[in-house]
């Protein structure tokens, strides 16, 4: 599949590597124009219609500056229970993060959004995986914080990166953990012609 010959270009409206390496991942070509959205403005709701929000206000922002690009934004949460589990800010707060997702069940949410405004087209939704995560015991936890990966990660761990070992069982989108469902937004993209078969 390409999207080379589509009439206008796709923009990435995120500065996640993540993001960018699942869209890479899936041969598509496009640009990287984060956004700059302050997400404090967008108003709090049912979580679960927030994230999509977010994403939403992401892509049309990028959209309002280049209206005849296709636009993906996107945002993610890991929730365990009604927790949001955000990046941590300290080793002790990553610390306290796995030790809670530790033999437990938790949430990805992930909102993204999809819009050309010059053809007045916006789509968007909330995709959601449970992760069960093993049982931890104390010296592995003192291990993943000494690679320093949990801390620019949601929920302090990297499920695509060293942080596999901590996942003992996913039900959903596993992409959809790493940030993005490319699954759905592949469909999408394919129906609107965006990406070439």
């Amino acid at each position: 599949m390409s999207n080379k010959s589509a009439p206008h270009p796709l923009i990435l409206a995120s500065s996640s590597p993540r993001r960018r390496y699942l869209l890479e991942q899936a041969g598509l070509t496009f640009s990287v124009i984060p956004s700059t959205v302050d997400e404090s403005s967008v108003p709090v709701g049912p979580i679960e219609d927030h994230v999509r929000m977010l994403a939403e206000a992401k892509a049309m922002e990028i959209s309002g500056r280049h209206p005849k690009s296709w636009v993906i934004g996107a945002d993610t949460l890991v929730l365990i229970g009604d927790a949001v589990l955000g990046k941590p800010d300290s080793e002790a707060q990553a610390r306290q993060m796995l030790e809670t997702l530790s033999g437990a069940t938790h949430r990805v949410l992930t909102g993204y959004c999809i819009c050309c405004k010059a053809k007045k087209r916006t789509f968007s939704e909330t995709v959601e995986t449970k992760v069960l995560f093993k049982t931890l015991t104390d010296t592995e936890i003192d291990w993943y914080l000494s690679t320093d990966e949990p801390f620019d990660k949601a929920g302090a761990y990297a499920v695509q990166g060293l942080g596999t070992f901590l996942v003992k069982r996913i039900e959903g989108s596993y992409t959809n953990v790493v940030g993005l469902p490319v699954c759905e937004v592949m469909e999408y993209l394919l129906r609107e012609g965006v990406v070439k078969r």
